[in-house]
């Protein structure tokens, strides 16, 4: 069903703002400067409402910037919450947090006419269209950072002005939106920075001629490669070393709805009605194909050994359970081995991709050494947390 296809690339230095305000001046100001300005303002809690949480709340430098915090919607007394609460410290969300490295590599949101497919935008559903949207949207969500507009301007003027005016000029704060445009564009300046996309795991010393992989890697990539067994590079493409950067994130970037169960975890206390349905990309302004019911954009395998919880509902733990959810899915009487128990009904089952995934007959152990292969993308300071 995926296709292999150009990406639409674009710099984030060169990404249209929220609110179309990008000028002359915000071009041809020196990008460090931009992204100096915008680690501050990443990490700077005074930006939420009551001044409890800042961007880097939810995306921990430490853990591959996830949220790496628990929370009543954790699997267990030790593991990340599989949603984020909000500044409040009550209001949690319904969608897991994802990993912000490498986000500067995902194309704005379009249709691929050629594709026939959605493709890019940032959050899992597509909602901001690019880095600097996606930047902005968390200030004003009423569940996480819960502030305003004019009150988020307001704190960086009373903060920042002097850094804001050296790169936007003097007059940025005549106009609410443009400086609060502004932030978003220093923040997305600061999640460009190298050291987001450090392209140095086990994997890239492979291609490069530095590293070889074990046999149970390679018995792995065999795998994940091969269109009649675990055929995942279907949708995460294997790049090879004559593949552009933006070629080897593992992923199409376009959207797909997997038949996930609801995470009723999350849902029991993030206050969700009894007949809510996520529909995922569907509920995207500008799609309106009823089989995108329940989409969501495929995300990057870059660290995924260290970025659990997993899925879009953040569902599953384990790694290893997410690839036996792929082989299984559809299999009668198989289990979920985290709960022991068989694979709980889709949230959307009418759309759900039944093509790729659900009985792919994978042995145990030719699923653990997909999970191996996996770990090949870990960056070499993430290592440290692999199992």
């Amino acid at each position: 069903m995926k296709k292999t296809f150009a990406l639409f690339y674009a710099p984030v230095a060169a990404l249209l703002l929220l609110g179309g305000c990008v000028n002359q001046t915000m071009k041809s100001q020196p990008q460090a400067m931009k992204q100096a300005l915008g680690e501050q303002l990443f990490n700077d809690a005074d930006l939420s409402r009551d001044g409890a949480q800042s961007c880097a709340s939810c995306h921990d430098r430490a853990r591959a910037f996830i949220d790496s915090r628990h929370n009543v919607s954790s699997a267990d007394s030790t593991s990340a919450g599989a949603v984020s609460l909000g500044q409040d410290g009550v209001s949690l969300g319904d969608i897991n947090t994802p990993t912000i490295n490498y986000n500067a590599f995902i194309p704005e949101f379009h249709f691929d006419k050629k594709e026939g497919l959605y493709i890019g935008g940032l959050f899992l559903n597509g909602r901001a269209r690019n880095l600097a949207e996606q930047a902005g949207q968390p200030f004003l969500d009423p569940l996480e950072m819960q502030n305003t507009r004019q009150a988020v301007v307001a704190t960086v003027k009373s903060k920042y002005r002097p850094a804001m005016q050296a790169i936007y000029g003097e007059d940025i704060f005549s106009d609410t939106r443009r400086a609060f445009d502004a932030i978003a564009d220093a923040i997305a300046a600061f999640e460009q920075r190298a050291d987001f996309a450090s392209f140095d795991a086990k994997f890239d010393r492979v291609l490069k001629g530095q590293a070889s992989f074990s046999e149970q890697e390679r018995r792995g990539r065999d795998l994940f490669m091969a269109e009649d067994k675990g055929n995942c590079a279907a949708c995460h493409p294997v790049a090879d070393r004559d593949d552009a950067l933006s070629e080897r994130l593992f992923t199409d970037f376009s959207y797909d709805n997997l038949g996930l169960p609801v995470n009723e975890r999350a849902r029991a206390h993030n206050g969700k009605a009894p007949d809510y349905v996520d529909e995922g990309l569907f509920n995207h302004p500008q799609v309106n194909d009823p089989a995108l019911r329940g989409a969501f954009r495929v995300s990057t395998l870059r660290n995924i050994a260290v970025t659990a919880p997993y899925m879009h509902n953040g569902v599953f733990n384990q790694l290893e359970t997410v690839v036996q959810f792929y082989n299984t899915r559809d299999v009668p009487g198989a289990l979920n081995p985290e709960t022991g128990k068989p694979w709980r009904k889709p949230e959307i089952s009418a759309t759900m991709n039944r093509d790729e995934l659900g009985d792919l007959g994978l042995s145990d152990q030719e699923v653990r050494d997909i999970v191996a292969f996996m770990k090949t993308f870990t960056d070499a300071r993430y290592q440290h947390l692999v199992d």
